[in-house]
């Protein structure tokens, strides 16, 4: 599950970098300040998700060579990995610390909403597939 948590966050988090920030140009990670600064924010913000994907990979890796990996919890973890960045993002980043806006000079609430939502429902449902994985599976396999 852990695998597929990092895996998620870094997948969404390398698309908001290439879709928001370099094709679309909507914002930077951080854009309180200059160009310059936004794009050196941008760039730590891509090895952050490229260090957990790969991390995730890892996780996959280590699980597969001990005879652990659980597909539905890794899709589980992948999914509630999205959600959860999408949902930090939307929330911390973008209301309470201001660091940046999805758009600028455009009504924020479409944007606001659908984001949000989005994320929660994300973060809904891989809660509920790694819940029901675990669930089905035996107490000594669950232990595991």
């Amino acid at each position: 599950m852990l695998a597929g948590a990092f895996l998620g966050l870094g997948a969404v988090a390398m698309m908001d970098e290439v879709l928001f920030h370099q094709i679309l140009h909507w914002h930077h990670f951080y854009d309180k300040s200059t160009t310059s600064a936004g794009l050196v924010s941008d760039g730590l913000f891509h090895a952050f998700s490229w260090f957990a994907t790969v991390a995730g990979f890892y996780l996959v890796v280590m699980s597969v060579r001990d005879g652990k990996l659980w597909v539905r919890a890794l899709l589980g973890g992948f999914v509630t990995g999205v959600g959860a960045f999408q949902l930090y993002d939307g929330l911390v980043q973008h209301k309470l610390f201001g660091l940046h806006q999805i758009r600028y000079e455009v009504d924020l609430l479409p944007y606001d909403l659908t984001w949000n939502i989005l994320a929660g429902a994300l973060l809904v449902v891989g809660l509920t597939i790694i819940a029901s994985t675990y669930r089905q599976a035996s107490p000594s396999v669950a232990s595991q």
